[in-house]
């Protein structure tokens, strides 16, 4: 029932100093975290630097030039990267890098609200010599970008040669620094759109749509050059995108939301993600203040360790005291009075001499012969009939007396 002793092995100096071991358990520990934080938030995290038709794409058919522009403008451009994020009032741009995206959750979600919708038109490829960069391939088909918005808006997509002529913009398309309308210059080639739904905002030369709009919120560019990062290389054609988005957003907006989610550039859900989220934020916090106090006591200790003394101690004092807590916790503790009246009779008969052939009630007469200031019977009845621990004490203690003043 004892503790092994400890020592230390070799009786040498310990390998590592308290300091060293303390600095090692804080690296680990932060390391730990950071890998756990990390690996929680790294998928939200991607730059996107790989290259696409998104904002975060600094390549030429991406639009991080649009979005630097509208930051050094005072137009608080952001970026969605949460389906919830769709019910703001800010004017939404939305960049599906093919036909195939699913474009029905922002769609549907902001039936009345500003939504600039930007058809796709170059296949490109990833550049294996930088990273960041792309290739053009060549033009999508015109089924690709036909195919965003149906089958709810059937949309004709056409390719012309523009010769870099001015695209005809809406008077209502005002350049905040000359107070004009916005000049385009068509890229080359011009990509265009007709529906039956459409209204025209900008066309080229013979009518064609290059900007349209349905119903009251949602506008459509068929030509994505207008703002790519491949159209921000010219600066009137920067100063004209920044016309296109105050025209195109609501005039009680804060800001423009580019979405990266159409572009697999979202949050993405992870159950690793919750313990640093609320409400389980506060538990997480709660586990590691437990963690870190459970460290300072462990490292609070000083001097070797003792060995700690046995649970249950050796010799008859040791058992009467445990026989003694256990009557104690039961409470029964009255009952013990005939078993302590027994005892002072027997050291009574060694020590008074008296006679072997006297039993019970002769033995307790002779007893009370001996005199005092009691009797024996009547001390002995006390105990006996004792019915609570204070009354057994007092007996006990009475009878205790009358052997020591016999004794004496």
């Amino acid at each position: 029932m004892s503790d092994a002793s400890t020592g230390r092995i070799g009786g040498g100096e310990s390998a590592f100093r308290p300091l060293t071991v303390a600095l090692m358990l804080i690296v680990g520990i932060l390391a730990f975290v950071a890998t756990l934080v990390l690996g929680a938030y790294a998928p939200d995290l991607r730059s996107g630097g790989t290259g696409g038709t998104h904002a975060l794409s600094r390549a030429v058919v991406g639009f991080s030039g649009l979005y630097r522009l509208a930051e050094a403008t005072g137009r608080h451009p952001r970026i969605i990267r949460d389906d919830s994020d769709f019910e703001t009032e800010d004017l939404v741009i939305l960049s599906p890098p093919d036909g195939k995206t699913n474009v029905s959750v922002p769609i549907q979600g902001r039936t009345d609200k500003q939504t600039l919708m930007i058809l796709p038109k170059w296949d490109i490829q990833a550049d294996p010599d930088v990273t960041g960069w792309v290739r053009y391939v060549g033009l999508f088909p015109r089924g690709v970008p036909e195919g965003v918005l149906a089958p709810g808006n059937e949309l004709t997509v056409s390719r012309h040669p523009s010769g870099g002529a001015p695209l005809i913009v809406s008077d209502t398309m005002i350049d905040a620094q000359t107070d004009a309308p916005a000049r385009f210059t068509a890229p080359r080639p011009l990509q265009t759109i007709a529906g039956a739904n459409l209204r025209p905002v900008i066309t080229d030369g013979a009518g064609r749509i290059v900007l349209g709009q349905i119903g009251t919120s949602l506008y459509v560019l068929a030509d994505p050059d207008l703002l790519s990062n491949r159209g921000m290389k010219d600066a009137n054609q920067a100063q004209a995108a920044l016309a296109l988005l105050d025209y195109v957003s609501d005039t009680d907006a804060d800001g423009i939301a580019f979405d990266v989610t159409l572009n697999g550039l979202g949050h993405s859900p992870s159950p690793l993600k919750l313990i640093f989220a609320p409400p389980f934020l506060a538990m997480t916090l709660a586990i590691a203040a437990v963690l870190l106090l459970a460290g300072l006591y462990a490292f609070g200790r000083f001097g070797p360790p003792q060995r700690r003394p046995r649970a249950i101690a050796f010799g008859k004092a040791a058992l009467v005291d445990n026989t003694a807590a256990l009557v104690r916790k039961a409470r029964r503790e009255a009952m013990l009075g005939g078993r302590y009246v027994q005892v002072i009779r027997e050291r009574a008969i060694a020590a008074f001499g008296v006679p072997a052939r006297l039993r019970d009630a002769a033995l307790d007469a002779y007893l009370d012969k001996l005199g005092g200031r009691g009797t024996f019977s009547d001390l002995a009845r006390a105990a006996e009939t004792a019915d609570d621990r204070r009354a057994l004490l007092a007996a006990a203690q009475a009878l205790h007396d009358w052997q020591g003043e016999k004794n004496g």
